[in-house]
């Protein structure tokens, strides 16, 4: 059992969470096994005993505990920040509020459309595209000497219910990052991003393998199991000669 989910069944048995008729009055059948389900989901309630922003938290936690993606010192830049459960992994991981003292400081800063509630030991750039060159300049101004050293991203397109078109927007916005890595990502960097299966997807893998030494595909436990959703990590870039922008 990876280490995120024994954390979400010990916040289970140090606390009660049960479910109010309330919650359902007045809402329609979609809407009433939406809800059924994410009040009964392990980690959403997991996610309030550890005061985790949201569920995602666990994604991260079980990612970096069997990859080790993020140490002391590291800077790291979170595209898609909001509400800010990675971001809260990140300063723990990296030691950004500097608590422990025998360890390097870390730095993150978070980046979303989203407003984002200001958290102890990070920085967030707020209702602010991740895509736009201004917004990349502020980036290159936050981090420290201009450079990150992991780059995450939780970022989706707001849906449409068309599956291949959301397929298209997020493959879209993974190979935005990618070309953001060739100014941000430090040289050894790593980049962690969820995809959704499709059939822009062997395109961006190809474009990873080119740039970065090793990568390989997640899926954590944390995901629901009717999700498309896998995350994609790229360590050891290297930006080789020959990568070509799409």
């Amino acid at each position: 059992m990876p280490g995120c989910l024994k954390l979400a069944c010990a916040s289970l048995q140090r606390q009660g969470f049960h479910t109010a008729g309330c919650y359902y009055k007045g809402r329609t059948g979609a809407e009433h096994l939406w809800l059924s389900r994410h009040l009964k989901d392990p980690f959403v309630k997991a996610a309030k005993v550890e005061n985790y922003r949201c569920r995602s938290a666990f994604k991260l936690l079980e990612m970096n505990e069997r990859h080790r993606i993020l140490w002391p010192g590291l800077r790291v830049l979170d595209c898609g920040a909001a509400p800010g459960a990675w971001s809260q992994v990140a300063v723990h991981s990296v030691n950004a509020t500097g608590r422990d003292s025998s360890s390097p400081v870390g730095f993150v800063l978070g980046v979303d459309l989203l407003h984002i509630t200001p958290l102890e030991g990070a920085t967030f750039l707020c209702s602010a595209d991740v895509t736009d060159p201004k917004t990349l300049q502020r980036i290159l101004e936050l981090l420290p000497g201009g450079r990150a050293d992991v780059i995450l991203s939780d970022m989706a397109p707001n849906a449409t219910g068309i599956q291949g078109l959301d397929h298209d927007r997020l493959i879209g916005l993974c190979l935005s990052l990618l070309d953001m890595a060739s100014v941000v990502l430090h040289p050894g960097g790593s980049l962690l991003c969820k995809t959704w299966a499709g059939s822009l997807s062997q395109r961006f893998q190809k474009r990873l393998t080119e740039e970065f030494q090793n990568t390989r595909t997640v899926k954590p436990t944390a995901s629901r199991k009717e999700s498309s959703e896998v995350y994609l990590l790229a360590t050891q870039y290297c930006r080789r000669k020959g990568s070509v922008k799409p």
